[in-house]
């Protein structure tokens, strides 16, 4: 894309073409909170193969309007820069709203991004908001649970982390044995404490022995349970009391 302030320079229609697509736009939609996707989820959230989001992604690519990062062997997608999420802000602006046809339009990317599964860990929005909590009330110490990119050594999306060491405090020993998670009849299982760079929220969440028997307390009392679709879980009222009450989680509804 034109890098030009003079609109009068600019290759505008180049730059419209490439958006002009009600897929190519569902892309960018997904893409406009700043985080870098991988294609299966953007073909989730287009509605669209794998085969045909991969040739949506390639003209973006072309047009400049988004760019791609290796982390391993998985290739995400992201936004170029601000320049182009505020161009989609001010299209939206001036633009009719989009008529609710299907429940297909609350896609499974969606509701993995709210919770889901990790191997054997509770992950998405749920997973980062309740390792957020822990840190606040200070169950566990070490780091800020977020993802600094600039910054990684080891860390890398959809990964297990190696750059922050997490500790359990003697206090948050104590408040996950009265909740029902004691560490002490995990030790020499696993590795007690571990974290994952979650890949939709771009932020850490628990891993490791003590993830594990978090998830299965939160199985064991009702609070989550697995969803009708593959690794998506979905929280219970109770469970959204419960959490709030105990960690002081609180999620959107």
């Amino acid at each position: 894309m034109a890098t030009t302030t003079d609109a009068r320079d600019a290759d505008i229609a180049r730059a419209a073409a490439a958006i002009a697509d009600p897929s190519r736009a569902r892309v960018l939609r997904a893409l406009l909170e700043g985080r870098a996707l991988p294609a299966s989820v953007l073909a989730g959230e287009a509605g669209v193969s794998a085969s045909t989001v991969s040739g949506h992604l390639a003209k973006l690519l072309e047009a400049g309007v988004v760019r791609v990062e290796r982390h391993g062997r998985h290739r995400y997608y992201r936004l170029t820069g601000p320049a182009v999420g505020e161009a989609l802000e001010a299209l939206a602006r001036i633009a009719p709203p989009l008529p609710v046809t299907s429940l297909r339009q609350s896609t499974h990317a969606h509701a993995l991004r709210r919770a889901r599964t990790c191997y054997d860990h509770v992950a998405g929005a749920l997973g980062v908001t309740l390792m957020a909590a822990l840190l606040e009330r200070g169950v566990l110490e070490g780091g800020d649970g977020r993802f600094h990119p600039e910054a990684a050594e080891g860390d890398r999306l959809s990964a297990p982390g190696k750059d922050t060491t997490y500790r359990l405090t003697a206090p948050g020993r104590a408040e996950l044995a009265a909740f029902g998670v004691d560490a002490d009849e995990l030790a020499g299982r696993r590795q007690l404490i571990r974290y994952c760079v979650d890949w939709t929220e771009q932020r850490h969440h628990l891993a490791g022995a003590l993830g594990a028997a978090l998830t299965d307390r939160l199985f064991a009392l009702d609070w989550i349970r697995r969803g009708s679709r593959r690794r998506v879980i979905n929280l219970t009222d109770a469970g959204r009391t419960g959490l709030e009450r105990t960690f002081g989680v609180v999620l959107d509804a």
